[in-house]
């Protein structure tokens, strides 16, 4: 984690992984498949400009300091964010073309990861420390 002025609530990021997950589902179950922009657009607010609308508002029902909640570093949650909103465009461009297996790949992809992410295990934190461990010793090596 970073220093707290950069810090994220988790209960934030919580709301906002809860928010993809129920969008997901809401797709499925109404085969809307528009609901899917709610999120992405959320998502790609929060990568482009740093403001995550779902975030804001959730962060108006915080009720203690910002730093006496558990934080999560910013700059891994914008690498969540970033896969999150690849697999939500991938699956609303799939249900736009038809391409109902591609989309229900990407949805499924997009809410299990926010749903074990809910429940503690974080996959794009995974991903993106063995990367950099990768990036590392790849440095390490051509040195």
């Amino acid at each position: 984690m970073s220093d707290i002025s950069r810090g994220i609530p988790l209960p934030l990021v919580k709301t906002n992984q809860a928010f993809i997950v129920l969008s997901v589902l809401l797709t499925w179950i109404t085969s809307q498949y528009w609901i899917l922009a709610l999120p992405l657009a959320a998502g790609l607010t929060g990568l482009l400009f740093g403001y995550n609308p779902v975030i804001k508002l959730a962060a108006t029902f915080l009720r203690k300091e910002k730093s006496s909640y558990l934080l999560e570093d910013r700059d891994q949650q914008q690498f969540n964010q970033s896969i999150a909103v690849f697999c939500l465009t991938a699956g609303l461009i799939s249900f736009i073309a038809s391409w109902t297996i591609a989309a229900y790949i990407f949805t499924t992809l997009v809410a299990v990861a926010a749903t074990v992410a809910i429940l503690g295990f974080c996959i794009g934190c995974f991903i993106h420390y063995h990367w950099k461990m990768y990036s590392y010793r790849r440095k390490l090596r051509n040195q």
